[in-house]
C-alpha cells in the first residue's frame, strides 16, 4: 500500500512543532523566586536644591591650549540650573550615557556667549569650570541640532548674567546703605554723649558756681552778739 504524501506545508510543520523537544529558553509559565532581592538605592545628582530653566541636547568641546584645538568633552543634555534659596545659576551639562560631567560652572555677570564663527548652529565662551573636580580656565564651543536652539541657549544665559549682574548690584547697594545707616547711628551717639558731657560739665560749673556764692553769702554776714 503506497503512503500518502502529504503536501500542505503548515501542516507538516505543525506536526514537527508538536513532536520536537521542548527548547531550553521556551517559556513553561513557572514563576522562580530571585536568588538575591535588590533593593532600591536613592541616587543624588546633586540638583535636588535647583530647578531647571534651560534643557537642550547638545555637544560640547573643550578648547586644548597644548594641542591648540577643539577636543570633544561629549553628547548629551545641557543645564541651567537655578538655586531655589541662593537664586544662583549654574551651567551642567552631563553625557547621556555615563551621565558623567563634561561642564559645571556658575553663570557670572562677566560671562558672555558668542556665536562660533561660520557655524550659526554653534556658540562659544570662557569659564572657570569645576567639571574634573579642579577650578580651571575653560573655553568652550557647544553645538546644537538647530539654529533655534543655538539662539534659545545664547538669549537665556546671556538673560541670566544680566540679572545675576542686578543682583549682585542690589546686594552692594544694600551693604552700602547698611554701611551708612551705621555710621549715621554711631554719629547720632555719639552726639549724644558729647551733648551729655557739656551738659554734664554745665551742672558741674553751676554747682562750683553755687557753693562759692554760698562761701561768700556767709562771710559778708553780721557776727552774733556772744
Amino acid at each position: 500500500m503506497a503512503s500518502t504524501v502529504k503536501t500542505d506545508p503548515e501542516e507538516h510543520n505543525r506536526e514537527d512543532e508538536e513532536n520536537a523537544p521542548a527548547a531550553d529558553d521556551e517559556d513553561t509559565g513557572a514563576l522562580v523566586a530571585p536568588i538575591v532581592k535588590l533593593e532600591e538605592v536613592a541616587v543624588s545628582t546633586g540638583e535636588e536644591d535647583e530647578d531647571p530653566i534651560l534643557d537642550l541636547k547638545a555637544k560640547l568641546y573643550r578648547f586644548n591650549k597644548e594641542g591648540n584645538q577643539w577636543k570633544e568633552r561629549g553628547v548629551g543634555t545641557v543645564k541651567l540650573l537655578k538655586h531655589k534659596v541662593s537664586g544662583k545659576v549654574r551651567l551642567v551639562m552631563r553625557q547621556s550615557k555615563t551621565l558623567k560631567i563634561c561642564a559645571n560652572h556658575l553663570v557670572l555677570p562677566t560671562m558672555t556667549v558668542q556665536e562660533h564663527a561660520g557655524n550659526d548652529k554653534s556658540c562659544v565662551w570662557h569659564a572657570t569650570d569645576f567639571a574634573d573636580g579642579e577650578l580651571k580656565e575653560e573655553m568652550f564651543c557647544i553645538r546644537f541640532a538647530s539654529v533655534e536652539n543655538c539662539k534659545t541657549f545664547m538669549d537665556m544665559v546671556q538673560e541670566v548674567a544680566e540679572s545675576q549682574g542686578k543682583k549682585e548690584e542690589t546686594k552692594d547697594a544694600m551693604t552700602t546703605a547698611n554701611l551708612l545707616e551705621k555710621l549715621s547711628v554711631g554719629e547720632s551717639k555719639s552726639d549724644e554723649k558729647e551733648e551729655e558731657k557739656v551738659d554734664a560739665a554745665s551742672k558741674d560749673k553751676e554747682a562750683v558756681e553755687d557753693k562759692a556764692k554760698t562761701k561768700e553769702e556767709k562771710k559778708d554776714e553780721p557776727a552774733s552778739d556772744a
